[in-house]
Parts: C-alpha cells; structure tokens; sequence
C-alpha cells in the first residue's frame, strides 16, 4: 500500500488510464483495445509538476488522489 503524496480528488473515468508524465503532471490516455489501429494522445488532466523520487511507482488511488509506493527489489 502506497502513500498518499497530493490531495487532487480527480474523478476518474473507465476506459481511461491515469499516471504521472515526465514533466510531473497528471495525465491520462485511452486504454487501447485490440480492434483500435490509432493510438490515442495522451490529455493533460491536472499541472502538478511533482518531482519524482527514484526507487517509487506513482499512481492515482480509489479516491482521486495521488499516491507513491517503494517498489520491490527482486
């Protein structure tokens, strides 16, 4: 379980997935099917610019909000 590293409460939609871009800002793009031939243009959602820390995934939890989890070395 991840830790939450901003309150942004963003409503998400199906269909959708939700994740931080490079330059830290919340973006989401169309999840592709297997009949889509065009990939989708990623949206911006919200401007955060949020400088990531290495050694962290970073997500959008259950409620909208942004969360960081320490990911495993195997």
């Amino acid at each position: 379980m991840g830790k939450k590293v901003a309150r942004l409460g963003i409503v998400k939609d199906s269909g959708y997935l939700y994740y931080l871009d490079k330059q830290g800002n919340v973006s989401r793009s169309k999840m592709k099917r297997k009949d889509q031939t065009k990939k989708s243009k990623p949206e911006l959602i919200h401007t955060l610019e949020y400088v990531r820390e290495s050694g962290f995934l970073y997500y959008l939890d259950k409620d909208g909000d942004l969360a960081a989890a320490k990911m495993g070395a195997r």
